[in-house]
């Protein structure tokens, strides 16, 4: 995922809160009148996902970027707690953070990435209306709060006093350090800045407001359960309880509106914080919600930053609000919102038709309960690393799963409550609303996704592979070009065309219910047509209002086989990037029945070696008259090191390049991670510890997946020590446990590492061995049993069989994993001569 060249420090609290373990060892506190709620009750595997790892980190470059959020799998809104403002380089929620600001639902992908049409509802007990983040803010407890993948829960002091906070507003930040998704970050956004100050005095005066929330893919349900007796100053007024909903922050306007006869709230939000980035401006997007009450309103009325009109229901503008009050003596509120891309109204039916009048609040958590138990209780883990709790190994991989399948998001939405009923969704690419017999998915940060979390997809949820392959060729057929990071529409952020890598990662593991002579046109049109004005811009890191970029730099790669890096930015990795997707593009190419241009292509793919220094035996980036560039210019995300190691898909033709030959790379690879040189935070490493087993050294292998493993992934907030960059930094992890990794995705072939587990069973869904179609022959789940004896204290694989077939090689297809019924290893604890003769 694109970071900026600058590090930003974010807003830490004053009095350091240690980042947590799993949510086991949090126990909501729940007074003498107030029982544990039963949804908790055959939990399953749920009970070992923590979705507060990665919501910790003391920069945006460290800090998984994930937040505590409740949806279902793939949802196009995602529900959490907002202890912050979010914007590019700054997610809602941050797990050293110790006031809530609010319950937002919300549409950011990434912590790198802008938020979209956001909705933010906070509870209160006063009668002072408090509108702005830093007023609203209430105090809670880390033991008083808890977060599972269908409910999170939270205690609030509503007694809490003074104001808190502006340091993590988006005012504060001047829109984030890419104002728009371009620029660079402002000198400094740290406490104390230009005046900034946080207060964190509390006074508790024992009133709490009990939440909990929970959602389905376009709406949330939130309880709030105000407690304790309503404090009262003598000849002052009671206290009541009050719900504030933010349609809008700075510089954008919105609208809203209450209907005290439906008991609603509802409004527009058309903020898109990546305006300024990507060729496409979708004038009249905007961002819809319904919110409906279960107690009638006693007041009620509007705001505009600090002004607040009492009785108004109806208002416009920026830093947008609105309000309602109850009678003293409620006790429980309800709050069930409906989210949309569409209109008020579709807002509004998406909430009568998943959450209709009369729901109740378990049965809205039971249906999310369900759903992720549908993907995750499909797997079973025996005999783990018996550690601290901090490092528990199923909590750490369960939640990977959780996190790899809420990308990308089906951003549809539905028209009836039948399975077969048309979907609506909004195009931000024709600015227009569309019509459709399927789903239509969004968030594409391919870049990163490409490499391990799509093959994820094909083996965990084959029945959305096609439709996203669909979804793929859509965007093509709107906007002429394939998606790069595609969030709503497309943002230029990173580089290459990695979507081809995509298309053929469907197309090598047997999904074909798409239009594979569209793939080939789209693919075709990434491998040969250059970006407009390629000659002219330098197409660097978040350019604001360019063109797509595509294969920037194109016209010099096709002519001599390089990008020239005198002439483009990031010259050195777009040209080993295109050569990878060169060798994609071949595989759609045979699959479209296109053999010459295949051909062409699988030429073009060893274009990597044009940047061989073979003095130095580095990757180097090269000028247009084929001199070389300096040694550290060139590179997106890495180093000369990394990318040395970034030819996946002709690794035999890597190997010779070397003095040596696969001795020469061992000893390179050896030089890499033993000089510190190996960075998993960031993508472009996460296929080179497999190397190792390519070449003959599996044990290596084992040795340095394990290191990875334990210094970057934990069950504590703090458990990721890079960006999630949806779902790559958790699909790594999930493979690497079940033993094997997708080094070239272009392909069907995994690489044999070493398991973590003794034996894991997996249920894979229907479609899984048929390319996603379940009608099929063959087309049943599929059962398989993955063992590996003694493998939590064994790391080296001595032999490896599948249904008693001895495999000498360190590879298996993806056709013999899904049609298998056990993958035996046999562990060891000393090293072994099993795969040294390597996989070629």
């Amino acid at each position: 995922m694109r970071k900026t060249t600058l590090c930003l420090g974010v807003g830490l609290h004053s009095i350091f809160i240690a980042a947590r373990p799993s949510s086991d060892s949090r126990g909501l506190h729940y007074g003498s009148h107030t029982s544990r709620p039963h949804y908790h009750e055959d939990a399953g595997v749920l009970k070992y996902v923590n979705p507060h790892i990665g919501t910790y980190g003391t920069s945006p470059n460290d800090n998984g970027g994930m937040i505590p959020s409740v949806s279902v799998p793939f949802g196009m809104t995602r529900w959490t707690a907002q202890t912050r403002e979010n914007y590019i380089s700054q997610v809602p929620y941050h797990d050293n953070d110790s006031f809530v600001h609010g319950f937002q639902a919300t549409h950011q992908p990434a912590i790198w990435m802008g938020e979209l049409g956001q909705t933010v509802i906070m509870p209160g007990w006063n009668n002072e209306i408090k509108p702005t983040f830093e007023q609203r803010g209430l105090y809670f407890q880390k033991g008083d709060e808890s977060s599972t993948p269908y409910v999170y829960e939270v205690l609030l002091d509503a007694d809490t006093e003074g104001e808190h906070g502006w340091d993590l507003t988006e005012a504060a930040a001047g829109q984030g350090p890419v104002p728009g998704g371009a620029g660079g970050p402002p000198d400094d956004v740290r406490k104390g800045a230009n005046g900034r100050t946080r207060s964190i005095e509390t006074k508790h005066q024992g009133r709490s407001i009990r939440v909990a929330m929970t959602a389905q893919a376009h709406t949330g349900h939130l309880r709030l359960s105000y407690e304790g007796a309503s404090s009262r100053i003598p000849g002052t007024a009671p206290k009541k309880p009050h719900v504030f909903i933010q349609a809008t922050r700075q510089n954008w306007t919105g609208h809203i509106e209450i209907d005290p006869k439906r008991q609603e709230i509802f409004g527009s939000n058309p903020q898109r914080q990546d305006y300024r980035i990507g060729p496409n401006k979708p004038a009249s997007f905007s961002g819809y919600f319904v919110s409906r009450f279960s107690e009638p309103f006693a007041s009620y009325g509007t705001t505009l930053g600090r002004n607040i009109s009492r009785g108004s229901r109806h208002a416009s503008g920026v830093n947008l609000g609105a309000f309602v009050n109850f009678n003293q003596d409620t006790k429980k509120v309800e709050v069930r919102t409906g989210i949309s891309f569409v209109s008020i109204e579709q807002a509004r039916k998406n909430l009568d038709i998943e959450i209709p009048d009369g729901t109740s609040f378990e049965h809205t958590v039971a249906q999310a309960k369900e759903a992720w138990l549908e993907k995750l209780g499909r797997i079973t883990i025996e005999g783990i690393n018996n550690t601290k709790q901090e490092y528990d190994q199923r909590t750490i991989w369960y939640t990977a799963l959780y996190h790899a399948l809420q990308y990308p998001n089906d951003f549809s939405e539905p028209t009836g409550s039948g399975s077969s009923s048309q979907r609506i969704f909004y195009n931000g690419y024709t600015d227009s609303v569309h019509t459709s017999n399927e789903s239509y998915y969004q968030s594409w940060s391919i870049w990163d996704t490409y490499r391990a979390e799509h093959s994820l997809l094909t083996l965990f949820a084959p029945e959305r592979v096609n439709g996203m392959m669909r979804s793929l060729l859509k965007i093509f057929d709107w906007s002429g070009r394939l998606p790069m990071w595609a969030n709503m529409v497309e943002t230029n952020i990173m580089i290459a065309t990695n979507a081809d890598v995509v298309l053929s990662n469907a197309l090598s593991r047997g999904f074909r219910s798409f239009n594979i002579s569209k793939a080939w046109n789209a693919v075709r049109k990434d491998a040969y047509e250059p970006p407009e004005r390629d000659t002219e811009l330098l197409y660097y890191d978040r350019e604001p209002d360019t063109p797509y970029e595509v294969r920037a730099g194109l016209t010099s790669y096709m002519h001599h086989g390089w990008v020239d890096n005198d002439r483009w930015a990031e010259s050195a990795s777009r040209t080993l990037d295109y050569a990878f997707d060169d060798a994609a593009c071949a595989i759609v190419a045979r699959a479209a029945g296109e053999n010459d241009a295949a051909k062409d292509l699988e030429k073009r793919a060893r274009n990597y070696a044009n940047l061989w220094n073979p003095e130095t035996e580095f990757m180097q980036a090269r000028n247009a008259n084929g001199s070389f560039a300096n040694e550290t210019w060139g590179w997106t995300e890495g180093d000369k090191w990394v990318y040395t190691f970034d030819v996946a898909h002709d690794v035999p033709g890597l190997a010779a390049l070397f003095k040596g030959g696969r001795d020469g790379m061992k000893a390179k690879l050896d030089e890499h991670f033993d000089g510190g040189h190996n960075f998993h935070s960031n993508e472009p490493s996460h296929h080179v510890p497999y190397l190792y087993s390519l070449i003959g050294h599996p044990n290596s292998a084992a040795d340095r997946i394990r290191r990875i493993a334990w210094d970057n992934y934990n069950a504590t907030s703090a458990g990721l020590s890079g960006n999630e960059d949806l779902g790559q930094m958790s699909a790594w992890y999930v493979f690497s446990a079940l033993g094997f990794y997708p080094v070239n995705s272009a392909g069907n072939e995994y690489v044999i590492g070493t398991p973590f587990f003794e034996k894991v069973s997996l249920r894979l869904p229907t479609g899984v061995a048929t390319g996603g179609e379940a009608g099929r022959t063959g087309g049943g789940e599929r059962k398989v049993v993955i063992a590996a004896p003694g493998a939590p204290r064994k790391r080296y694989v001595k032999g490896l069989t599948i249904d008693g077939r001895k495999k000498e090689t360190p590879i298996i297809t993806h056709g013999e994993l899904v049609n298998s019924r056990v993958i035996r290893f046999e562990m060891s604890d000393t090293p072994t001569n099993w795969g040294s003769r390597g996989a070629f």
